[in-house]
């Protein structure tokens, strides 16, 4: 699934790893089954020792940094290992309402949650920062985590480019060659460790942490991506799950995993991009790009073609634009900056747009790292189809009713057809009646990044879950924001183990608000960012 990236322990007691207890026959005792436990071991029997962070962090002096060591290869548990970075803000309240660690992902995959702890200091995570260690890491392949690179950054970061909605054979063989080149890039940079870079590893991983911050049972939130591997987690370690939060949740089905799971996501961002455009035309008075979402459309499209010509700011194409609208339909935090940036534009001002889509140089490594992961792992994780006529039948059928993100949502992951590592057979999610502990699903019902079907069928492969929708809402990720009413439910959850029955629902948090085009849209306090 395309990434927006938007943001950038304990005691010394020993625990014996559980052995894992697969469910639905998912990951039986083989030997990555047995590494795991070894390496479980291993990690408990030496506590990540946390001290000051990196510089390279940059963190403040209230978290603390470290590290854990886990195998390359779960197959040879005590052959080659790798360094991912941790971070931990301890709790905050009395001893008595200490309840261990909380680690957090957020998705991608690629994407770090080393500046997790910093939501500790933020009044919507107060309570649960008082009863939990907030902990964040980088999973492997990402930041300094073993990091993983298969191009240039310069290249990668290369801009103004373009995003042909409707594109020419010659631009597809373009792609194709740019595709192959790509998967070539991260053979030859990673080698035979490319393909231990899976969604099931980063499960296996998660175990180990959870052994080096000495819990004996996991307290884990995921978002985005963060759900599926966390599914993949429930799915191999049930007894070794405490609570788990899922927040806007992959569709887990095996036949979803990932090419299809890829064009639903572009068929929904159809639909959320409309809803910014309706936004956007309820506020004529303000930004003066029409009065209906077709106006708003005819005015994008207005920018798009001139961009064509001529590159604002000599950076910023039509590729640069889609990308930086993109964010819309992830998060309507976005609506009223980008809003503005393309009224400016049409009036002559060309700064604002420039500001928000150009590249930045100093993003550049850390955004390829990001690409490198999430490439490797949707590659790794599944079959893709290898003929590039599927992809272009599909694509080309799908442009016609969602022309915004699809062609270059297939473009992003066009390598995986040309693979080089072995693709494995998807994990079948689920677990047996009472194997786990209610767990939590958030979900907003008009994400486009993973559209709520996927929230219902992980419901209907984790008995016990529970479902918590925001009605008529489409931010991704909605854990920590600005809805109060999912906030209660998280932190009751959190703190007391209290869910609904089997499902809740509440209202949609508030629309932005326009503001002038002097102002600047601040980030909204308490979100958890994530990517995916």
């Amino acid at each position: 699934m395309r990434a927006v990236a938007l943001y950038g322990t304990l005691g010394s007691l020993v625990l014996t790893a559980l052995t894992a207890a697969p469910a639905g026959g998912a990951d039986p005792p083989t030997a990555e089954a047995r590494g795991v436990t070894v390496a479980a071991e291993r990690a408990a029997a030496v506590p990540i020792a946390f001290g000051r962070c990196p510089q390279a962090e940059m963190l403040p002096a209230t978290v603390r940094c470290g590290t854990v060591e886990v195998p390359l290869d779960y197959a040879q548990p005590t052959g080659r290992q790798i360094s991912l970075t941790v971070s931990r803000t301890k709790a905050h309240g009395k001893h008595a309402e200490r309840q261990g660690a909380l680690v957090f992902n957020p998705g991608g995959p690629g994407a770090s949650s080393m500046y997790f702890p910093m939501v500790a200091g933020l009044p919507d995570w107060k309570r649960i920062a008082g009863a939990y260690d907030l902990v964040g890491y980088a999973p492997r392949g990402v930041a300094r985590s073993a990091p993983l690179s298969c191009q240039d950054p310069r290249d990668f970061a290369k801009a103004p480019t373009q995003s042909p909605p409707d594109p020419s054979p010659a631009y597809k063989k373009e792609r194709i060659a740019q595709a192959q080149a790509y998967a070539e890039g991260c053979a030859r940079n990673a080698g035979d460790a490319l393909r231990h870079y899976t969604s099931i590893n980063n499960a296996r991983d998660l175990d180990v942490l959870r052994a080096a911050l000495g819990e004996e049972k996991l307290t884990f939130m995921g978002a985005s991506y963060g759900t599926y591997f966390g599914a993949v987690y429930a799915t191999l370690f049930p007894s070794h799950i405490r609570r788990m939060v899922f927040d806007s949740v992959v569709d887990p089905d095996p036949g979803q995993i990932w090419y299809r799971n890829n064009l639903d996501q572009s068929l929904a961002f159809e639909s959320r991009w409309k809803d910014f455009r309706t936004w956007v035309a309820k506020h004529d008075d303000v930004y003066h790009l029409g009065h209906t979402a077709d106006e708003v459309l005819q005015s994008y499209e207005k920018v798009r073609a001139k961009l064509t010509r001529e590159p604002a700011g000599g950076t910023v194409g039509p590729a640069q634009l889609q990308a930086a609208f993109l964010k819309a339909g992830y998060y309507d935090d976005y609506w009223t900056s980008r809003a503005s940036a393309l009224s400016e534009y049409l009036k002559g001002n060309e700064r604002p747009l420039v500001q928000q889509a150009a590249p930045k140089a100093e993003s550049a490594r850390g955004d390829e790292n990001g690409n490198a992961v999430y490439t490797a792992v949707e590659c790794n994780d599944a079959a893709w189809p290898r003929d590039f006529t599927t992809w272009d039948r599909d694509n080309s059928a799908l442009a016609k009713v969602a022309p915004f993100e699809t062609w270059d949502n297939a473009w992003m992951n066009l390598p995986c057809a040309y693979w080089p590592a072995p693709q494995q057979k998807p994990v079948d999610v689920r677990a047996a009646e009472g194997a786990l502990p209610p767990t939590l699903i958030l979900a907003a019902e008009r994400d486009a990044a993973t559209p709520y079907p996927g929230a219902l069928e992980l419901q209907r492969r984790l008995p016990g879950s529970v479902v918590i929708t925001e009605k008529d809402a489409g931010t991704h990720g909605i854990a920590g924001g600005a809805n109060k009413c999912v906030n209660g439910y998280l932190e009751d959850y959190l703190l007391n183990g209290r869910t609904p029955v089997r499902r809740a629902a509440c209202a949609p948090h508030p629309e932005p608000n326009p503001v002038s085009l002097d102002e600047r849209t601040a980030d909204r306090p308490g979100r958890v960012p994530r990517a995916l």
